[in-house]
């Protein structure tokens, strides 16, 4: 098990947005009857997930992601969905935290070979690549549908393998999956700037600041709130730290609007 302190931890999380940003919408009461049955398992699993980091045990959290992602995978509507580019990011800023702490101590999953912070960055690079991508290519193809299209569209692939015979419950799972995808045209371009500020910070320990400064500014293109981005593009180019005012911190912008 890869231990550091839990203080360490937690202000790593937050200099990256934390890991778990976006995807707790995805996993919301899972007693919520009109949640598709089928991925319920998942959204119970990824109750564990804030255990395991207060714990900084990173095995678990690669494993819980892994379970999460094949339960996701066992059904065609979710194979290519965004909870999957959410997975990516979990799984990158995971990794991306593991090389900030590498010069402090040796780090090893398998508790026999040692990962240099390079092959730790390189590994971050290769799952928030993953989600970049998976961000892009939803909201190319899904993010300007409304309500009816994406009902239409996704129908017959949503209650593909879906064994409720209920066509009440039936009714009820597929609306609220269409109102999932809806919430998540405006969340996923929140995910993406997370995922390209955690690109940004690969590049930054990589010293290569002009790339990580592009990526902080497309990110910040697409969500000008991340404070992440934001304060790191302020450190690169020797600008004042922004901290959240009085306002911003009583009432925080809704993460359903724009």
């Amino acid at each position: 098990m890869i231990k550091f302190t839990k203080r360490a931890l937690i202000l790593t999380m937050g200099a990256l947005v934390l890991i778990g940003f976006g995807i707790a919408s995805l996993y919301y009461d899972s007693q919520n009857k009109k949640i598709d049955p089928r991925v319920i398992e998942a959204r119970k699993l990824y109750k564990k997930y804030d255990q395991y980091a207060e714990k900084n045990d990173f095995t678990a959290v690669f494993q819980l992601l892994d379970s999460v992602e094949d339960v996701y995978k066992k059904y065609p509507h979710y194979r290519n969905s965004y909870e999957i580019a959410v997975l990516e990011n979990n799984r990158a800023a995971v990794w991306l935290s593991m090389a900030i702490h590498s010069a402090n101590q040796p780090l090893s999953l398998d508790g026999v070979s040692i990962l240099s912070k390079d092959s730790l960055l390189q590994k971050a690079k290769i799952h928030v690549n993953k989600a970049i991508s998976g961000y892009e290519q939803w909201l190319e193809s899904y993010g300007e549908m409304d309500r009816q299209a994406i009902k239409k569209h996704f129908k017959s692939n949503f209650l593909m393998g879906l064994k409720e015979n209920d066509a009440e419950k039936r009714r009820d799972y597929l609306n609220n999956r269409v109102d999932e995808i809806l919430k998540a045209q405006l969340e996923n371009k929140r995910r993406l700037s997370v995922a390209l500020t955690n690109y940004g910070i690969i590049f930054r320990h990589k010293e290569k600041y002009m790339e990580a400064i592009s990526l902080y500014e497309k990110a910040l293109e697409l969500w000008d709130q991340n404070l992440a981005a934001k304060n790191n593009r302020n450190i690169l180019l020797g600008r004042p730290i922004e901290k959240r005012n009085f306002i911003q911190k009583m009432f925080p912008p809704e993460k359903d609007e724009e």
